[in-house]
């Protein structure tokens, strides 16, 4: 970290752990209303959450077209906020057998929720920061989320069978309200830190509403970006839907069940936590983007093996936590780079649209998936074994991303910084020379005085 990032940073940190623990909050809550629903069902939930993306889409996108990004992320926002008061007085007022109605309501609404949020904060953080800014920096600001899930998962784990959920929704709307004002706070900053007019972040960033999709299938690049997102979702609503099933057999009681989601939140939390301050930033630098994609799916591939061979409820929750620690400390910090080097418009609309409509599509096609699996009498063993093949075909995706997004980074410091020659001796110091003076207009790595550079 670099003494003119800091502020900013803190400000990322604070919107983001707001974020994250109103999400984790609302996240037993949610798996629970989906089991209490009935498991059989479980997959006309997932389709309704990819109806409520695909509706929810174009107006966020007009939204984006139209207003200036604190705006329109505040506008985002409190529409969420006040779906949730809504929630509250849905869940204090119906009887009990409405509830089932309303949980599944809110399983949906939920789906839509955790992805939407999420995908606006990264949207504005490689909006904000630079590509080399974003490999050194974003294993860290996710450690942020991870803080924010550990407490948000910590509040439902200790409260859930003492406090009715509507209570507990009321927090989560309290910490989103927190996240809007940490919204505005960054904003303020980013001119200064990308070196570029304060005003230009604040405009609208134009462009038509359905750019979005549009411009996710007309780039190689996008395509095999949503291609591994879609394929990772799909594999992971077949754990989900296993772990859904343990849930149901192994806990009666509706708050246990809660409480139970709650800690594997919290396990994973935890876990995520410490690889993102210790291993998320050095693997990345040491790796490269490309290669380290492709380390969720070498993981997949062994813990679909292992769970195939030895299909029991301590291997299931062992690598579903594994698996998940593996995409927040390094799936997606890596993922949200490669979004780094798009169009301001894209980085907006086309990452929304691939985070929230192509990720749920993944559910969709794995929930079904898993129906039929099931009902033509696949176990756990059989549908791990189908699970594998999927995860395979993962790895692909990730090797061309990597290479295409390696040419595009290059190009991108290129077009962003002079490239004059730098003796040796002052290669640990410099990061950006004036190509007429050679005189260093930048910070240093490591320290030391203002340095004349002789051209060789």
């Amino acid at each position: 970290m670099r003494p003119e990032e800091l502020a900013a940073l803190g400000w990322s940190w604070l919107y983001i752990f707001s974020v994250l623990s109103a999400y984790y909050i609302l996240r037993p809550i949610r798996d629970e209303m989906g089991v209490a629903g009935g498991v059989e069902n479980l997959q006309w939930l997932f389709s309704g959450t990819l109806l409520g993306m695909m509706a929810v889409n174009p107006p966020f996108a007009a939204l984006v077209a139209k207003l200036p990004r604190v705006r329109f992320i505040s506008v985002t926002y409190r529409f969420f906020i006040g779906n949730l008061l809504f929630f509250v007085l849905l869940l204090l007022w119906a009887t009990a057998e409405q509830n089932i109605w309303v949980g599944r309501v809110f399983f949906i609404w939920t789906s839509v929720f955790n992805l939407f949020v999420v995908s606006v904060f990264w949207g504005l953080m490689v909006d904000v920061f630079s590509s080399e800014q974003s490999e050194r920096l974003f294993g860290f600001i996710s450690a942020g989320a991870t803080l924010g899930g550990i407490v948000g998962a910590s509040i439902t784990a200790s409260l859930a069978e003492h406090v009715p959920a509507a209570y507990l929704l009321l927090g989560s709307a309290a910490l989103l309200e927190v996240a809007i004002f940490s919204v505005r706070r960054l904003s303020r900053l980013s001119g200064a830190l990308r070196r570029r007019a304060t005003s230009q972040g604040e405009t609208a960033i134009g462009g038509t509403v359905l750019s979005g999709l549009t411009h996710a299938f007309k780039s190689a690049y996008l395509v095999n970006v949503g291609l591994y997102i879609l394929l990772y979702a799909t594999t992971s609503t077949f754990l989900y839907f296993q772990q859904a099933e343990i849930a149901r057999q192994s806990f009666i009681n509706r708050g246990a069940r809660t409480v139970f989601f709650a800690r594997i939140d919290l396990f994973v939390n935890i876990l995520t936590l410490v690889a993102q301050f210790f291993v998320t930033g050095r693997v990345i630098r040491a790796l490269g983007v490309g290669l380290t994609l492709t380390l969720l799916p070498g993981l997949s591939i062994v813990g679909f093996t292992t769970l195939a061979a030895a299909p029991t409820l301590v291997v299931l929750v062992t690598y579903q936590v594994l698996r998940r620690t593996g995409n927040f400390a390094l799936a997606r910090p890596t993922r949200e780079i490669l979004f780094t080097v798009l169009p301001r418009e894209d980085k907006y609309k086309t990452k929304s649209f691939i985070d929230t409509v192509i990720y749920r599509t993944g559910d969709q096609v794995g929930a079904w998936s898993y129906a039929g699996l099931s009902f033509i009498g696949l176990g756990m063993t059989g549908i791990a074994i189908a699970a594998l093949l999927i995860y395979g075909s993962r790895l692909w995706p990730a090797v061309l991303i990597g290479a295409t997004v390696a040419n595009m980074l290059t190009g991108a410091a290129r077009r962003a910084r002079p490239l004059v020659y730098v003796p040796e001796s002052l290669s640990d110091y410099v990061d950006v020379i004036d190509p007429h003076t050679y005189r260093v207009i930048d910070r240093y790595r490591t320290g030391g005085r203002p340095q004349h550079v002789v051209p060789s």
